[in-house]
């Protein structure tokens, strides 16, 4: 069965004719969901099943940004709101178990939350290390300002995603916190010298290069491109991606129709594609880009297939968990944190 190269966002809450027509022809290797395909626990449900039969592969993955904080595709009422992740660094420089508990919950929550609904990949944890001045697009998504820190929370949010049976993308490799533009807006550049980069930016990313997926960051790193944002530089992919940090797992970009990349939706898919990312994400559900996504998108084959195909196969099953007591206990912890902050 040929599949391509990209993840699909959908319109709505369910597929319209031309959705169903276009996704069975064009067969993406998955889709992500966002706020506007979300409205009820069954809808959701229903909608998670129509797109992997629509495409004839019932473990085609079906991601959602589910961080907590700002960045929460499913809320209130129907699931509860999560903290974002600078709680758990607040929590960490108190007392570091207390913050690595916290942040193991959370995600361990979210992923009881999201395995009901069929959903299996959450884009999370974030290595970002955000640096005084850079923009608030990052800012209390982060985990915290040292890499270490960062590191070792982004650690525990993988496991706790892992041990509910969902898959992480690590995100935005090789780091967006020094950024000092929204990507979704404009093409942020970062001046920074390698050598710095490699030690703050950069190293969280090493730490966790073992991780099954990574999404791309759209920043010009001008020490390393001047000309390129990561997601479309093949020197950075090639030297620091897969080179410096080490990560072998499946590469996706971030979106390719936000505003930080230039040029046509089939000119930034191409360019994508030849800089050396395996995946390349189209969120806005708007069908006459798809088309243009898939016009130079290839079909998933050689080491690009071989890197999904472990990633899938690395999803453990969910382990017990007693999701009462697990909100509970998160619950006191967001308090505490609030509490260090008064």
């Amino acid at each position: 069965m040929t599949i391509r190269a990209f993840i699909a966002g959908v319109s709505g809450l369910a597929l319209t004719d031309d959705e169903r027509t276009f996704l069975r022809e064009q067969r993406p290797w998955g889709f992500i969901l966002f706020k506007r395909n979300v409205d009820t626990p069954a809808q959701v449900a229903r909608l998670v099943e129509e797109l992997r039969d629509t495409v004839g592969r019932p473990d085609a993955p079906v991601l959602i940004d589910q961080e907590g904080g700002r960045v929460q595709r499913l809320g209130p009422p129907h699931w509860p709101a999560y903290p974002p992740g600078s709680v758990f660094g607040t929590l960490y420089e108190r007392n570091p178990a207390d913050g690595l508990r916290a942040a193991w919950l959370s995600s361990r929550l979210i992923a009881a939350d999201l395995s009901e609904l069929g959903i299996t990949v959450d884009c999370l944890p974030l290595a970002d290390v955000p640096v005084p001045g850079a923009d608030a697009v990052i800012g209390n998504r982060a985990y915290g300002t040292h890499a270490e820190q960062v590191a070792v929370i982004a650690r525990a949010v993988t496991e706790g995603l892992s041990d509910g049976g969902v898959l992480p993308v690590l995100k935005h490799i090789p780091g967006h916190g020094r950024a000092t533009a929204d990507s979704h807006l404009r093409l942020p550049t970062v001046d920074t010298p390698r050598e710095e980069l490699a030690q703050t930016d950069f190293e969280p990313f090493r730490r966790l290069a073992d991780l099954p997926m990574a999404m791309t960051a759209h920043v010009v790193f001008s020490a390393l491109d001047a000309a390129q944002p990561a997601t479309t530089s093949a020197t950075i992919i090639t030297e620091v991606i897969r080179g410096a940090i080490g990560f072998q797992g499946l590469l996706m970009s971030d979106d390719v129709s936000m505003n930080a990349l230039s040029g046509s939706i089939a000119e930034r898919t191409a360019a994508i594609v030849a800089a050396g990312c395996d995946m390349v994400l189209h969120c806005n559900g708007k069908l006459d880009e798809m088309r243009e996504v898939v016009s130079r998108t290839p079909e998933l084959n050689g080491e690009a297939l071989a890197r999904a195909e472990r990633a899938l196969a690395s999803r453990k099953a969910p382990q017990p968990f007693d999701r009462e007591a697990g909100r509970a206990e998160l619950d006191r912890w967001i308090d505490q944190a609030g509490r260090l902050n008064a």
